[in-house]
C-alpha cells in the first residue's frame, strides 16, 4: 500500500517528489516557477536560453548578458527556495560552454542538456559536484554518451531523461516528416515506452559493471498521475513534465500565452522546422499559419544564439518569435506546447498541480 512516492535519488541528490519540471524557453520557466516547484519537493528547472530582456545593451554583448541573467535567475531561485534547482541548457546554443561553466560555478543542483548530444559537458563542469543529466530520445544516444564519457572523462551520466515525441517544443530524434505523418503522436504508438525500456536495459549493464546507479527519467506527453504511475511501473525513477506547468500562476509567461494553452484544441497543434535545426511542436497562431504557407520573415540577427542557425536562409528568427510569445504578442509568436495541451483547462497554483498529480499517482499505484 502506497501512501507516498519514492524520491528520485541522483547520486547524493534527493528529489523528494520524483517529478522534474521541464525547462521551457524563452523565459517560460524562470526562477519564479522553478522555486515554486522546488518548494513542493520536486525538481524546479530554469531554462537558460533567452533570459536577457531584448534591449540594445543586452544585444551588444549577448554572451555576457546571457551569463549575467542566468546568474541572477539561479540566485533568485535560491532566495525563493532551499529545494532542488536545476538548469536546462541546449547543446545547440552558441554559448553552451559558458552556460554550463556558469551553472556549475553557481552550484545549481543539476543540468539537463538536450537539443544535441552533450558530448563535452563533463569537461565544462569539471571540479563541480553538479549532476549532469543528458536528455536523449533513444538508447543509441545513451550508448554513445556512456562510452564517450567513460573513455574521455572516466565518469558516467548521473541520470538520463528519455524524451518521447509527445513532448512540447523542440523534438530530438524524429524528423519533421515522421512527426507530420503521425508517428509517435498518438497513444497507440508507445515510442517513449519502447525507448525507455531500451535505455533501462543499456543503463543496467553499466550499473552492474561499474557499481553505480543511473536513474532514468521519462518525459514527453506525461500529463497526470496515471501517466506517472505507468512510467514508474516500467522502471523509470521519475518523470519530467513541462506543458502543465505553463498554466500555473507562478509561470512567468504572459497571460495571453497561458490563455492560448487553455483554449487550444487537438487540431491546433502544428509542427514546424525550427531554425534550431530540428522539428518543433507549437500551437497554431497567425504567425505559424504564415510560416506554414512558406512565407519568410525578414529579420536582423541580433542574438547569434544558435550554432545551428543560418540567418540568411531560415524562415524566421526563433529567438524573436519566442520572446514575442512570452511577452504576449501572440499574433507574431511561436508558442511551443506538448501534444496534451488540449487537456489543460485552467490556471492553478504549482502546489495544487503537484498535489493533484501526486495524489493521482498514489491512487493509481495502489490499484496493483
Amino acid at each position: 500500500m502506497f501512501d507516498k512516492l519514492k524520491p528520485l535519488v541522483i547520486d547524493d541528490l534527493e528529489i523528494k517528489i520524483p517529478i522534474i519540471q521541464g525547462g521551457m524557453g524563452v523565459r517560460v520557466s524562470t526562477a519564479s516557477l522553478a522555486a515554486a516547484v522546488a518548494n513542493c519537493g520536486a525538481g524546479g528547472t530554469i531554462a537558460s536560453v533567452g533570459l536577457p530582456p531584448d534591449t540594445e545593451e543586452n544585444r551588444a554583448d549577448v554572451p555576457k548578458s546571457s551569463r549575467e541573467h542566468l546568474i541572477k535567475q539561479i540566485r533568485r531561485a535560491r532566495e525563493l527556495s532551499d529545494g532542488v534547482i536545476g538548469i536546462n541548457i541546449m547543446v545547440a546554443l552558441s554559448n553552451y560552454e559558458d552556460m554550463v561553466r556558469t551553472t556549475a560555478k553557481e552550484k545549481a543542483d543539476y543540468i539537463i542538456s538536450g537539443a544535441g548530444l552533450p558530448i563535452s559537458m563533463p569537461e565544462f563542469a569539471e571540479g563541480s559536484s553538479i549532476k549532469l543529466i543528458p536528455l536523449i530520445a533513444s538508447a543509441r544516444g545513451a550508448k554513445l554518451l556512456l562510452k564517450t564519457w567513460k573513455r574521455r572523462y572516466n565518469r558516467l551520466p548521473d541520470a538520463f531523461v528519455v524524451e518521447g515525441p509527445l513532448s512540447g517544443g523542440h523534438i530530438a530524434g524524429y524528423s519533421l516528416e515522421e512527426l507530420e505523418s503521425g508517428k509517435g503522436t498518438t497513444r497507440n504508438e508507445p515510442l517513449l515506452e519502447n525507448a525507455l525500456k531500451d535505455v533501462l536495459d543499456l543503463v543496467g549493464q553499466y550499473e552492474k559493471e561499474d557499481g553505480v546507479s543511473i536513474p532514468v527519467i521519462a518525459a514527453g506527453g506525461i500529463f497526470d498521475g496515471k501517466d506517472v504511475a505507468k512510467f514508474l511501473r516500467l522502471g523509470a525513477k521519475g518523470v519530467q513534465i513541462g506543458t502543465r506547468f505553463v498554466a500555473t500562476f507562478e509561470c512567468s509567461a504572459a497571460d495571453e500565452f497561458k490563455q492560448l494553452y487553455i483554449k487550444a484544441g487537438e487540431d491546433d497543434i502544428v509542427f514546424i522546422q525550427s531554425p534550431v535545426g530540428m522539428p518543433a511542436k507549437a500551437i497554431r497562431t497567425k504567425f505559424l499559419d504564415e510560416i506554414l504557407r512558406g512565407e519568410r520573415k525578414e529579420f536582423t540577427c541580433n542574438y547569434k544564439c544558435l550554432r545551428t542557425c543560418e540567418p540568411a536562409t531560415v524562415q524566421f528568427c526563433i529567438a524573436k518569435a519566442l520572446i514575442d510569445a512570452v511577452e504576449g504578442d501572440i499574433d507574431n509568436a511561436v508558442v511551443l506546447a506538448g501534444t496534451n495541451v488540449s487537456r489543460v483547462t485552467k490556471i492553478v497554483s504549482v502546489k495544487e498541480l503537484i498535489d493533484e498529480i501526486v495524489a493521482e499517482t498514489i491512487e493509481e499505484l495502489n490499484k496493483e
